[in-house]
C-alpha cells in the first residue's frame, strides 16, 4: 500500500526556515500584488470579486488557507459564503468551487478556458515534468492525451475485460493464502493488470521490481504536490538556492525524488523496448505506439520513443491509483456495514449462483453491485481537491470577476458531503443510488466527479470502473469481510479515516476475510484454473 510504500522515501519538514530571503520574498510580494491590483482594476469593469475571507495588507489571504485537512476547511468557507469563494493568497488568486454544478459550469462548459495548470516548480524538480497530468494545456499535453484515449474510451477497454477477470480470480486466492495482506494484495492485482496493459510485463508473485519501481514513485507524487507543502511552489526563484544555503534542504529531498520519478517511467519501458527490438514483446500500449510509428524520419521516431515512454507510464500513474484507494475503501466498509454484504449476497446468489464466478456479463444484472462501487467512490474522498485548474483569461461568473491565472480547485470533497444530493453523507448507504430495483438516474452519480472535469477528465475512468466492478462481485461472492478481533475475541470494527495527501488511502486496518464456504474456496481455485 501506498503508506508502506512511501516510508522508504526521503522527506522533508514542510516548515523550511527561509528568514535568509525574507526581504527579497516581502518585495517580491509585494510587487505582485500592486501588479495585479492594478491589472484587476482595469479588468472588473465594476465587477466584484466572489465572496470570501477579509484580505490582510500585502500577504492577502494567505493565512486563510489551510495546510492541513483542507477539504473539509474549503467546505467550511463555501458553506458560509457560496458555492464560489475567492482567496488572494501572496499575489495568486484562487477560487474555491464547492458544488458540483458549479465546477460543471466553468470546469466543463467553459473548459477552453480552464484546461491550464498552474507553473509547478516542484513539477520539474521532483521529476514529474513527463506527467500529462500536471501539464500545461497545449501540443505536448494534447498529443499524451490523444494516445491515452485510444486504449481507454469504452470500446477500447472492453478488450481488457479477460485480463481484469483473471487478475480479479488471482485475486481472490490471494486473500485466501494472506488475509491479513489484503491491502497489499488490492495494489499488486492493480499493478499487474496495469504492467501487462502498459508494457506486456507479467509481474512476478511478490517483490516484483517495476511494481515496486511504480509504488514508490507514486509514493513521492503524494508528498511532492501537496498544496502548501514546498514553499518553492510560492516563491520559484528558491530552486536557485545553493544546497547548503538556509532554506535549500528540499533540494536534496527532490533530487532523490526525481531519479526515483524517473526510474519509475523508463524501467519498464526500457525492459518492454528491449524484448521488442528482439520480436519478443507481449503487444502493449508501449509496442503499438512504437509499432505505429515505424516509418517515420529519426526525428520523428525519437519522439514517439518519448510519447511511448510517458503514455505508458501515465497508464498506471495517472489513474490506477486512485482505484486502488477505492477498493481498499471498499474492504473498510465491508467491515463497518456487514449488513451491506447480506443484501449483495442475496443479488449475487440470484444472478450468479453457487456454480461459478461474477462476469461482466452480469453487470447489467447486479444493480446492487454498482451501487456499492458508486458509494465506495463517494464516500471517501480518494482525490479530495482533484488537481487544480488554472483559468487562461479573465472571466465573469454569476456576476463575479474571476481574473486570469487564477487556481481553480473543484472541492470534491464537499460535492461528495453535500445533504442536498446525499443525506446522511457520513453513512455508507448504497441504496440511495437505487430506486425500485435500478440504478436511480435522478441521484447525482460519483462518477460525474471524481474523475474530473472537462478535458482534464481521467481518460481511464471506464478502465476503472470496470476494474471496481468486478473487483467487488469477486469478492462479495465468494468471501466474507468481518471485523477483526482482539485478543479477547471482542470485534474491533475499523475507524473510517484517509491519510492525508494528494490522493488518500484509508488509514491501515484489520479485518478478517475467509471464504463464504468451503465451496466457494474449491470455486476459486477452479476458476483460476481455467483462467490459466
Amino acid at each position: 500500500m501506498a503508506t508502506h510504500a512511501s516510508s522508504s522515501v526521503p522527506k522533508v519538514s514542510t516548515n523550511q526556515p527561509v528568514w535568509v530571503l525574507f526581504t527579497l520574498a516581502f518585495i517580491f510580494v509585494s510587487s505582485r500584488f500592486a501588479v495585479r491590483h492594478l491589472k484587476s482594476l482595469r479588468a472588473r469593469r465594476g465587477l466584484p470579486y466572489p465572496p470570501g475571507p477579509r484580505p490582510l495588507p500585502i500577504i492577502g489571504n494567505a493565512t486563510d488557507v489551510p495546510t492541513t485537512m483542507m477539504g473539509q476547511r474549503f467546505k467550511e468557507m463555501t458553506d458560509k459564503y457560496g458555492d464560489i469563494v475567492y482567496l488572494d493568497a501572496l499575489g495568486q488568486p484562487m477560487i474555491i468551487l464547492g458544488s458540483h454544478e458549479a465546477a460543471l459550469e466553468l470546469l466543463d462548459k467553459r473548459s477552453a478556458n480552464y484546461s491550464d495548470r498552474q507553473h509547478s516548480a516542484m513539477r520539474e524538480l521532483a521529476g514529474w515534468e513527463w506527467t500529462f497530468v500536471l501539464m500545461p494545456y497545449g501540443l505536448p499535453w494534447r498529443r499524451r492525451r490523444k494516445e491515452l484515449h485510444q486504449f481507454f474510451h469504452p470500446n477500447a477497454v472492453a478488450q481488457y475485460q479477460p485480463l481484469q477477470q483473471r487478475e480479479a480470480v488471482k485475486f481472490l486466492k490471494k486473500l485466501l493464502e494472506k488475509p491479513d495482506t489484503f491491502l497489499h494484495q488490492v495494489r499488486h492485482s492493480f499493478a499487474s493488470t496495469i504492467m501487462r496493459i502498459s508494457y506486456g510485463i507479467e509481474v512476478k508473485d511478490e517483490d516484483d521490481q517495476y511494481v515496486a519501481a511504480v509504488e514508490t514513485g507514486v509514493a513521492t507524487f503524494n508528498e511532492a504536490f501537496v498544496p502548501g507543502a514546498f514553499l518553492v511552489e510560492t516563491f520559484p526563484i528558491l530552486k536557485h538556492l545553493p544546497g547548503w544555503c538556509p532554506g535549500a534542504g528540499f533540494k536534496r529531498t527532490v533530487a532523490a525524488w526525481k531519479d526515483i520519478a524517473h526510474n519509475m517511467r523508463d524501467a519498464p519501458f526500457e525492459k518492454t523496448m528491449e524484448s521488442w527490438a528482439k520480436g519478443a514483446a507481449e503487444q502493449s500500449i508501449a509496442t503499438t505506439i512504437m509499432e505505429n510509428a515505424q516509418g517515420k524520419d529519426d526525428s520523428d521516431i525519437s519522439e514517439e520513443r518519448i510519447v511511448a515512454r510517458d503514455v505508458s507510464a501515465l497508464a498506471y500513474a495517472a489513474g490506477a491509483d486512485t482505484t486502488i484507494s477505492t477498493v481498499q475503501t471498499f474492504f473498510m466498509a465491508m467491515a463497518c456495514y456487514p449488513e451491506v454484504q447480506a443484501k449483495a449476497r442475496v443479488e449475487l446468489d440470484a444472478v450468479v449462483g453457487p456454480n461459478r464466478l461474477p462476469s461482466f456479463e452480469d453487470r447489467d444484472s447486479l444493480p446492487y453491485i454498482t451501487a456499492i462501487a458508486k458509494e465506495s467512490m463517494r464516500w471517501q474522498s480518494v482525490v479530495p481537491l482533484g488537481i487544480p485548474h488554472r483559468s487562461l483569461e479573465d472571466d465573469e461568473f454569476n456576476g463575479y470577476y474571476i481574473p486570469k491565472g487564477s487556481t481553480v480547485i473543484a472541492n470534491l470533497y464537499a460535492f461528495s458531503r453535500n445533504e442536498r444530493v446525499y443525506p446522511e453523507p457520513e453513512i455508507f448507504n448504497p441504496e440511495r443510488f437505487l430506486k425500485d430495483g435500478k440504478i436511480n438516474p435522478e441521484v447525482q452519480d460519483p462518477n460525474a466527479f471524481v474523475f474530473g472535469y472537462g478535458r482534464r477528465v481521467c481518460p481511464g475512468r471506464h478502465f476503472a470502473e470496470a476494474s471496481l466492478f468486478i473487483m467487488i462481485a469477486s469478492v462479495l461472492h465468494t468471501l466474507t469481510i468481518d471485523s477483526a478481533v482482539d485478543e479477547r475475541g471482542k470485534p474491533v470494527a475499523p475507524e473510517a479515516k484517509m491519510t492525508y495527501g494528494v490522493i488518500s488511502y484509508p488509514v491501515p486496518f484489520p479485518c478478517s476475510i475467509k471464504a463464504r464456504s468451503p465451496g466457494y474456496a474449491v470455486l476459486i481455485h477452479a476458476g483460476l484454473a481455467q483462467s490459466d
